[in-house]
C-alpha cells in the first residue's frame, strides 16, 4: 500500500464517516490524487464508501451499519445539535429541542425523519398525542458524538444549509 494510501485508510480508521472534503482539507491531499487513491482502496476492499442524504462517506470496512448512519448524521451540525441536546435534557417535545437548537420546526423535522429512519432518535406519543423525541441507544451515541469533529468546511456547510431554510421558510 503506498503511503497515500496508508495516510487515508489510517484516517477513515480514526474518522469513521468523514466524507471527500474533509479527507482532502484534513491530509492537504489534491482533488484527483484522493479521488484516485480511496477509488483504489474501495476497490480493493479495504475502504467503504456509502452515500448518505447526498453526501458520500467513508469507513472502515468493519463499521457496524448503525454506527455508519450515526457517524455520516452526526457529522450534520443541526442533526449533532438534536443528538446533544437530547443526551444533555432526556426526553424532551419537539418544541423544546428546535428552541434549544435554535432551528425551525419543519428544519428539525428534516433532521429527526432521517435519525428515526436509522433508530438513532425515536418519536414517541402519548395518549394525548403528544410527542416526545428520545435518543435510541444513548451510550452509543454518546460514543459516536466524542468521535465526530466536524471540520471548518462542514460547519460552513452546514451553516449555509441552515440559512437556506431560514430565507425559504420566509
Amino acid at each position: 500500500m503506498t503511503d497515500q494510501r496508508a495516510r487515508l485508510t489510517s484516517y477513515v480508521t480514526d474518522h469513521p464517516g468523514v466524507h471527500f472534503s474533509g479527507l482532502q482539507e484534513a491530509l492537504d491531499l489534491a482533488t484527483g490524487q484522493t479521488q484516485y487513491h480511496l477509488h483504489r482502496l474501495v476497490r480493493d476492499g479495504d475502504l467503504d464508501r456509502v452515500e448518505f442524504y447526498g453526501r458520500t462517506h467513508y469507513y472502515p470496512t468493519d463499521c457496524p451499519s448503525w454506527d455508519r448512519a450515526a457517524f455520516a448524521l452526526a457529522r450534520r451540525e443541526t442533526a449533532r445539535d438534536v443528538l446533544l441536546v437530547l443526551l444533555e435534557r432526556g426526553p424532551s417535545a419537539p418544541a423544546t429541542v428546535a428552541d434549544e437548537t435554535d432551528v425551525a420546526r419543519s428544519t428539525l423535522e428534516h433532521h429527526l425523519d432521517h435519525l428515526t429512519t436509522h433508530d438513532i432518535v425515536r418519536k414517541d406519543r402519548d395518549s394525548r398525542n403528544r410527542i416526545t423525541l428520545e435518543v435510541v441507544h444513548p451510550a452509543e451515541t454518546a460514543r459516536v458524538l466524542e468521535t465526530v469533529a466536524p471540520s471548518v468546511g462542514d460547519r460552513f456547510v452546514d451553516r449555509f444549509l441552515r440559512l437556506a431554510d431560514t430565507v425559504f421558510e420566509l
